[in-house]
């Protein structure tokens, strides 16, 4: 299968993967609007290999998002090999391993990125999905999370394989369907690979060299302090310095002229946008106007309004009366910062059709 990180525009811009928020309704605005890659939602490796139907219709995709890439999660190499397959067969352009999540129903699940405090594990993971599909295979990491769980967020279970405990999903979370976890494989030990201290992105770069890693997202921020403060670019520019592959620095880009810091600061082959996306798909096509001539246009009210609309219409066409649900965060992160928008947000969180929406819309 042809690596298509090898032939991505330099540089280039991904929408970083986002828990209820990268649905195939958001992903095709930031698509119009630029994105070079698309990441889908998270799924569950476990939820993959056993069918289930939410967790797929969850990660559906169109051939106009391509290249797309599903990120799965989980703890259980024969499950990631596994998914790997069934990722392959969806007709995926690649696959991506969670490292780096720092959600309470991830973390306490032990994935994301508590499994960087098992480096071995990590190991296992990124080997077993690379051997078992054709696809590229790459991961997305922090900058560094503490070696012990003595974070307030994780009460309920250790990442360790020693200690896990098969807890159940939430109900209703597509996400997390199916996702009970699974023994210890044969041969692991806890002790073997769990370090004191602090564990970086680069002592997990330096574990996983010998795996044919296509590309690295690396989060510049840590996992006990997710998204406040600036990202660390220089642990960023220290990965890039060791890892080979093609890298995306995210973190903290929520205007273009961060975007263009981040390249300069890092080396970075990308840089992933996520949460400066939100309410903003355009945010895509004004980075990279501003990469190329030093400014860009912002866009009109109107122009704004019609991408609400254009927005509202993929939701409800994918999803329904469940899909404009889906879609009130959305409305209400496009509205954010106008002028005297409390009347209009508090009109588009309630609701329940296209025809509401536009007559919010009809109202400014």
């Amino acid at each position: 299968m042809e690596n298509f990180w090898q032939h991505l525009p330099t540089p280039f811009l991904a929408l970083a993967p986002m828990a209820g928020v990268t649905d195939l309704a958001f992903r095709t605005m930031c698509k119009r609007f630029g994105a070079d890659v698309i990441y889908t939602e998270f799924a569950s490796a476990n939820a993959l290999v056993h069918g289930n139907a939410a967790t797929r219709r969850m990660i559906s995709f169109h051939a106009s998002e391509r290249p797309v890439v599903c990120q799965i999660f989980g703890n259980d190499p024969a499950m990631f090999a596994g998914a790997a397959r069934v990722l392959e067969a969806m007709g995926f352009d690649g696959i991506d391993i969670n490292f780096g999540c720092p959600a309470y129903k991830v973390v306490t699940h032990g994935g994301g990125v508590v499994l960087m405090r098992d480096l071995d594990l990590c190991y296992a993971l990124v080997k077993a999905a690379c051997e078992a599909t054709t696809l590229p295979v790459s991961i997305k990491i922090r900058s560094s999370i503490n070696g012990r769980s003595d974070c307030a967020r994780e009460t309920r279970a250790s990442p360790l394989p020693a200690q896990r405990h098969a807890l159940q999903p939430r109900q209703g979370d597509p996400a997390m369907a199916g996702n009970v976890l699974a023994p210890p494989a044969e041969g692991f030990s806890a002790s073997s690979s769990r370090l004191e201290g602090k564990v970086t992105a680069l002592d997990l770069v330096e574990r996983i060299r010998d795996l044919p890693v296509a590309a690295l997202m690396i989060h510049g921020r840590t996992y006990e302090k997710p998204f406040d403060g600036a990202p660390d670019v220089g642990m960023i520019r220290k990965v890039r310095e060791r890892f080979g592959g093609i890298l995306i620095a995210n973190g903290g880009v929520y205007a273009p002229e961060a975007a263009q810091e981040m390249f300069a600061e890092t080396g970075a082959d990308g840089v992933g946008i996520g949460r400066g996306a939100h309410g903003r798909p355009w945010i895509f096509s004004q980075t990279k106007e501003y990469l190329a001539t030093g400014s860009f246009r912002e866009l009109s009210w109107d122009e704004k309004k019609q991408a609400m609309r254009d927005h509202a219409r993929l939701a409800f066409a994918e999803g329904g009366a469940h899909g404009l649900l889906e879609m009130r965060k959305h409305l209400a992160w496009y509205v954010k910062g106008i002028y005297n928008a409390s009347e209009l947000r508090h009109m588009l969180v309630q609701t329940k059709s296209l025809e509401d929406v536009e007559m919010a819309l009809a109202r400014v």
